[in-house]
């Protein structure tokens, strides 16, 4: 099958979260022609399931909703004008003769790159829901998985079950509006960074461990809540008017892509230091992969999508520097920046 030149990329990142998103802007730093692949209708990737929280810890940026972080990422991935395809799940890949990946979608179209960047994220996830009988009617009144709008709970009685970073930033968020707090966790110790346990203390009612066993409710409320201690078995109900839980997600890795020969680990494909992926020409950036010194942070995966385009950029030319310019020195910001400096002028 002959291709045209123009349908060849430098570089196809599949997956449009922040380790997407920061390889195609990075990748235009690096004067790739970039095509981003993103299984949905929008990019953001998992930080959709959070657009109310609050993120602290991305270096430079003051405590900012997670909803305004993806619109930047989004304003900034398009910096260099990447292509971007929606709504194409990759299924299968191919190296051609001319060691051309062909990257085959689901809906059949293919597509054709030099080098690929693998930053699925979490692959296809699946929210663990309350293992209680009947609790799906509530889905749709006071029963919460995710929360887009936490003016909701002002002025109301919140039981948040779980014990992990997502429970205990919406108890800190929730709590000055709400009248009261309360956190359930199964285990004595909570799973969220200590600063962030310390904090919710303070504004919060805590229960260890405890387990949520029953929901009392009118068909189409929840009114009231049982818990029971997991080793005394003691019971105790509360009066709540709206619950939130957070008990994670079941993960299945973007399944046809860990049929394609890659290392795995628990965690995820294995990479070297510089995201090499253990098939040449395919790196990784962001959740989707581990290596020894993995940080599973928003700012990691913008260090992960660093090294990836950097490996990709000279498995293309190997005579090539190693990295991009500082941006305060990079000839591709010059007409730029002065668009910008010409706006800061005007007012």
């Amino acid at each position: 099958m002959s291709i045209n030149e123009q349908d060849i990329y430098d570089v196809t990142i599949i997956g449009g979260g922040p380790a997407g998103m920061y390889s195609a802007f990075y990748s235009g730093m690096r004067e790739m022609r970039t095509k981003i692949i993103e299984i949905k209708h929008e990019l953001g990737g998992f930080m959709r399931t959070y657009p109310e929280k609050l993120i602290w810890d991305v270096g430079g940026v003051e405590p900012v909703r997670c909803e305004e972080i993806i619109n930047a990422l989004i304003t900034q991935a398009k910096t260099f004008d990447p292509t971007i395809v929606y709504g194409q799940e990759i299924v299968g890949m191919e190296q051609r003769e001319d060691k051309i990946f062909e990257l085959i979608a689901k809906t059949g179209e293919r597509h054709f790159s030099r080098t690929v960047i693998l930053a699925a994220g979490r692959g296809i996830t699946k929210i663990q829901k309350l293992n209680i009988e009947g609790a799906d009617r509530y889905e749709l009144t006071n029963l919460h998985y995710t929360v887009t709008d936490k003016s909701k709970f002002a002025n109301k009685r919140v039981l948040i079950s779980g014990g992990g970073d997502s429970a205990v930033e919406w108890a800190i968020a929730i709590a000055p509006i709400a009248k009261e707090v309360i956190v359930v966790h199964r285990r004595e110790d909570f799973k969220a960074f200590e600063s962030s346990v310390s904090q919710m203390k303070q504004v919060a009612t805590s229960l260890v461990p405890y387990v949520v066993t029953s929901l009392h409710g009118n068909n189409t409320k929840i009114e009231r809540v049982t818990v029971q201690h997991v080793t005394s078995g003691e019971s105790t109900q509360f009066e709540v008017d709206e619950i939130i839980v957070n008990h994670g997600f079941e993960r299945s890795f973007y399944g046809p892509i860990m049929e394609w020969g890659f290392e795995c680990e628990e965690y995820g494909i294995s990479v070297s230091p510089k995201m090499h992926t253990s098939i040449p020409g395919i790196f990784g950036a962001g959740d989707f992969i581990t290596h020894p010194s993995k940080v599973r942070l928003i700012a990691g995966a913008f260090n992960d999508a660093i090294l990836a385009v950097n490996s990709a950029k000279l498995y293309l030319d190997p005579t090539g520097v190693d990295m991009a310019g500082v941006s305060s020195h990079n000839d591709r910001f010059a007409e730029k920046n002065e668009k910008i400096i010409q706006r800061y002028m005007s007012n």
